[in-house]
């Protein structure tokens, strides 16, 4: 991809397994790789990874949750590493259940990890991005907010959210040259996947129907969306903005 190299990019939930594998394709493209996660050793072991294919990146710790956690985030980064030129909002937390069954403290914990903490996220980076005149925002959502999920209702609304809040913001800041677009991951084998799956007959009868119903016969790898998001990353996608485009092989094709 071009335009990456040197540049300074965020990935929240950088630990994780998408997270992860976003962070190293950044790395192989020469960025600075800001790792962002709660979890240290998770982010740590994903910095080893990438230092040790020959790329530079380093661990920040985040309470997405708490606005101030987010601002001194962004405030180390940008004083250890530079102003930061991509921003990928991939943190996100969930736990399956049909929504008649669940209660608010556990709305409140979805909403605030994957609705309030991407906000407190844009809000820190995009002022810094709005005062130069340029940046990237990459934001995974869900193929759950495009069709729907069963047992992923509050979920599903965030990364609906999500989707609305990112095209407006993208219309908001086109004047600013800051493209901002979304990925939206079909079912994926990442932790977070299989403990929405649970363990067990269930759980394996879930993810053989899901497995069947994709097109190309597979789940998604972590390594599927990596690519999209260096993409809308690099100076390749420097005239898209406000796009939305699912990761999914094929199980949702939505114009």
């Amino acid at each position: 991809m071009f335009g990456l190299k040197d540049k300074v990019v965020l990935v929240t939930g950088g630990g994780g397994g998408i997270g992860s594998a976003i962070c190293k394709r950044f790395g192989q493209a020469g960025a600075k790789v800001a790792v962002v996660d709660i979890n240290q050793e998770a982010g740590d072991k994903t910095v080893a990874q990438i230092t040790q294919a020959g790329g530079f990146a380093q661990t920040f710790l985040v309470d997405l949750t708490s606005q101030a956690s987010v601002i001194e985030c962004v405030n180390n980064i940008e004083s250890m590493l530079g102003p930061i030129d991509v921003l990928v909002n991939n943190a996100g937390w969930d736990r399956a259940g049909n929504f008649l069954d669940t209660n608010k403290e556990l709305w409140e914990k979805i909403v605030d990890i994957n609705f309030y903490g991407v906000l407190y996220m844009h809000h820190a980076v995009l002022k810094g991005m709005s005062e130069r005149g340029k940046g990237r925002v990459v934001n995974i959502a869900s193929d759950a907010a495009r069709v729907g999920s069963s047992g992923e209702s509050v979920y599903a609304m965030c990364k609906g959210g999500l989707i609305a809040f990112s095209k407006t913001i993208a219309r908001e800041l086109a004047r600013k040259q800051i493209n901002v677009n979304v990925v939206c991951p079909g079912p994926t084998d990442t932790p977070l996947f299989r403990d929405f799956c649970g363990e067990g007959e269930y759980g394996e009868k879930l993810r053989n129907g899901l497995t069947r119903a994709i097109p190309f016969g597979r789940l998604g790898q972590p390594e599927d969306l990596a690519g999209a998001v260096a993409f809308l990353a690099s100076d390749e996608a420097s005239f898209i903005t406000g796009q939305v485009i699912s990761v999914s092989g094929g199980l949702t094709m939505v114009g």
